[in-house]
C-alpha cells in the first residue's frame, strides 16, 4: 500500500522548520533547495553577496546530519582540490588516493564563476555521474550527493562565465532576493543569539533522504501533466526570440521537481500549479535569447513567463 502524503510530508516539514531557525523569510527558497535534493538534483544560487546564500546551504546540509564540505572557487583552485588526486606512500610504495572536496553529502562549491573553466569542468562528472574517474579507477561518492553552487551576478571582474554544459547539469537556478521589512527586523533581533548553522542539530539522516526520494518516484503525475511540461519545453525550442531551447535533460528535470512539490505540499499527485511555479528556475537557466528576445522578455525568466502565458493549461 502507497504511504499517504500526510506521512511522507512529516520528515520533510521537520527538516524546512529547523532550516527556518537559520534563515528568515524564505521558506520558498528553503522548499526549491528540498525539492531539487529529493530528486537527486544539483542546485545554483545566484544573487548579491549577504543575503544569506551560503547560511541557507549549510543550515540545510547540517539538518539533514550529512557530511558537509566546502570549497571556495578561486582562480588558482585545481580539479585535484575537488576530485582528489593519487600519490604515492613512500612507505609501501603502491599508488594511495587522497579525497578531494566532492567526497561528500553536500557540496557548497562558493563563488564557483571565479574558478577556471578547468575546474569548473571537473565538476561535471561529478554532478552527472555521482563518481570521480581518476587514474582508471572509479570511485562513488557518498549518498545521497548534492552541489549546491553560489554565484555573484553584479560583479564580473575576475569571473569566469560557467558554460551551457555545466548550467545544464545543475536541475534548478534560485535566487533569495532582499528580505522585507519585517523579516529583516528579525534577522537583527536574531543576530543577538548564538544560534548558526554550526549549532543546528541534524533533523534528519541520510537515509531518511535517500527513502523520500524512492518515495518521490511513487507521486502520480496524469498524461495531461506530462504532456503540458512537452509543450512548455517544445515551446522554447520553437520560440523565434529563444536561440537556445532546453534539452531533454530539463524535461526530465521539471518533470521530477514537479513530482517533489507535490509531496512537499503533502499531495501524492502533481497539479498544473506545480509545474507552473518551478518552471522559472529549472528552465530559465537552460535558455539563450536572441537580440529581439533580449528586447521583448529582457530575461530568460521573462521569456518562461510569456510561454506560460502562451501554453494552454491542461483541465483536469
Amino acid at each position: 500500500m502507497t504511504e499517504r502524503p500526510a506521512d511522507k510530508n512529516a520528515v520533510i516539514s521537520a527538516l524546512i522548520e529547523n532550516v527556518e531557525k537559520i534563515i528568515v523569510g524564505k521558506r520558498q527558497s528553503i522548499e526549491l533547495v528540498i525539492a531539487a535534493m529529493l530528486t537527486g538534483g544539483h542546485v545554483l544560487i545566484e544573487d548579491v553577496p549577504g543575503v544569506g546564500k551560503t547560511r541557507l546551504v549549510s543550515s540545510v546540509a547540517r539538518s539533514c546530519g550529512g557530511t558537509f564540505g566546502r570549497i571556495q572557487m578561486t582562480p588558482d583552485v585545481m580539479p585535484s582540490d575537488i576530485t582528489g588526486f593519487t600519490m604515492i606512500n613512500t612507505s609501501t610504495g603502491a599508488n594511495e588516493f587522497r579525497k578531494g572536496a566532492a567526497f561528500c553529502n553536500f557540496l557548497l562549491a562558493d563563488e564557483i564563476n571565479r574558478a577556471s573553466p578547468k575546474s569548473q569542468s571537473a565538476l561535471l562528472e561529478i554532478m552527472e555521474e555521482g563518481q570521480v574517474s581518476l587514474d582508471g579507477e572509479i570511485y562513488p561518492l557518498p549518498k545521497p550527493f548534492m552541489v549546491l553552487a553560489t554565484q555573484n551576478p553584479v560583479e564580473t571582474y575576475g569571473t569566469y562565465h560557467l558554460p551551457e554544459a555545466q548550467m545544464d547539469r545543475f536541475v534548478m537556478k534560485i535566487s533569495m532576493g532582499y528580505p522585507d521589512r519585517s523579516d529583516e527586523l528579525s534577522i537583527l533581533e536574531r543576530n543577538e543569539s548564538s544560534l548558526t548553522p554550526k549549532t543546528l542539530d541534524p533533523v534528519v539522516t541520510c537515509e531518511d533522504i535517500l527513502s523520500l526520494m524512492d518515495k518521490v518516484k511513487l507521486v502520480r503525475c496524469s498524461e495531461n501533466i506530462k504532456k503540458y511540461i512537452i509543450e512548455l519545453v517544445n515551446a522554447t525550442r520553437s520560440a523565434e526570440y529563444i536561440k537556445l531551447g532546453v534539452s531533454p535533460r530539463g524535461s526530465i528535470a521539471l518533470y521530477n521537481t514537479a513530482k517533489a512539490a507535490a509531496m512537499i505540499s503533502g499531495r501524492g499527485y502533481v497539479i498544473p500549479d506545480d509545474v507552473k511555479l518551478l518552471a522559472p528556475y529549472v528552465l530559465a537557466h537552460r535558455i539563450i535569447l536572441t537580440p529581439k528576445g533580449r528586447s521583448v522578455c529582457s530575461t530568460p525568466e521573462g521569456a518562461v513567463a510569456k510561454l506560460l502565458s502562451e501554453v494552454p493549461v491542461p483541465v483536469e
